[in-house]
């Protein structure tokens, strides 16, 4: 198996993972990331809240990131980590094998999305999940939001903030005597019963279909889907601690409880924005490099050349 050796491997390519390795390329490290090729944000057609680069393609963010790390010679791998065994021999689906001084973990999450015809299809589009990312694009519409989560009231109480329009559909969530008052109170309907589709019409969302056989109209819908680590598997066989909901605990320096790892973006934070999950990883980045110095010191002393 052909094996390649890395100061620190970069699982994730994303903003996360690009930001972390123009830090490291530019402070001279030997960087690796490797990227699947499926980012979290693909569906949607703009990125916003990133200062300076608001309502840009996401996937044009990503372009323009390998463009800048390629100067400083990092190395992209558009390939799968299959395993990481220890010592972080990073084994990939080519059959190629990156042997990582530290390993940086951007890996994100997965949208656990409920099974209801036209979510999937309207993920991104019209069917969105945070207000602060697509609130303004969606401003005095007539607005839904799903019940499909624990935290779904203070959703539609968040999205309540860009339209006075705003249906509650409680779906599967039970809604107490306490929270229907305070839907109430700010004007936002509560619509009861099981929803069991998005209408669909000339390519653009029209509304929100219950059980009953009733629709009610709705131009856009927001949900707060269920997040779900990416990859589980790879992140439980480094022995890195785990939250109660499955989220890798750091420091805020994003070091993880294995020595040697460290963890950034919404593997960490799940409902972190494109630029705080940015912003973690670079700081992630200037602690690996500070911690290599530490370990480049000792070698030099060991070799008695201080």
């Amino acid at each position: 198996m052909e094996q390649h050796n890395y100061d620190v491997v970069i699982v994730g390519g994303g903003a996360a993972g690009l930001s972390a390795a123009l830090v490291l390329g530019r402070a001279r490290r030997s960087v690796a990331v490797i990227d699947a090729g499926a980012p979290r944000n693909a569906p949607a057609a703009h990125m916003q809240g990133f200062l300076s680069r608001d309502g840009m393609p996401p996937l044009e963010l990503l372009a323009a990131g390998r463009d800048e790390v390629a100067g400083y010679g990092v190395e992209i791998l558009n390939d799968t980590v299959t395993q990481i065994e220890p010592g972080f021999v990073v084994g990939l689906a080519s059959g190629v094998a990156i042997s990582a001084r530290r390993l940086l973990m951007p890996t994100g999450v997965t949208d656990d999305l409920p099974a209801i015809a036209g979510v999937r299809e309207r993920w991104g589009r019209d069917l969105l999940h945070c207000p602060y990312c697509h609130g303004w694009e969606v401003r005095d519409q007539p607005l839904g939001v799903l019940g499909t989560h624990p935290g779904a009231v203070m959703h539609a109480q968040l999205v309540r903030q860009w339209s006075d329009d705003v249906v509650f559909f409680t779906h599967t969530t039970v809604v107490s005597a306490q929270e229907r008052t305070q839907l109430d109170a700010r004007g936002i309907r509560v619509v009861d019963g099981e929803v069991v589709g998005l209408v669909v019409e000339a390519d653009r969302l029209t509304g929100v279909a219950l059980a009953d056989g009733s629709v009610v109209a709705r131009t856009a819908v927001f949900i707060r889907p269920r997040n779900v680590p990416h990859p589980g598997g790879l992140l439980a066989g480094l022995g890195v601690d785990i939250n109660a909901e499955g989220f890798v605990v750091v420091d805020r320096d994003g070091r993880t409880s294995t020595p040697g790892v460290w963890a950034a973006g919404n593997v960490v934070a799940p409902r972190a924005s494109v630029i705080a999950a940015a912003g973690a990883a670079a700081t992630a980045a200037m602690a690996i490099n500070a911690d290599l110095v530490q370990e480049d010191i000792q070698r030099c002393a060991h070799h008695g050349n201080l």
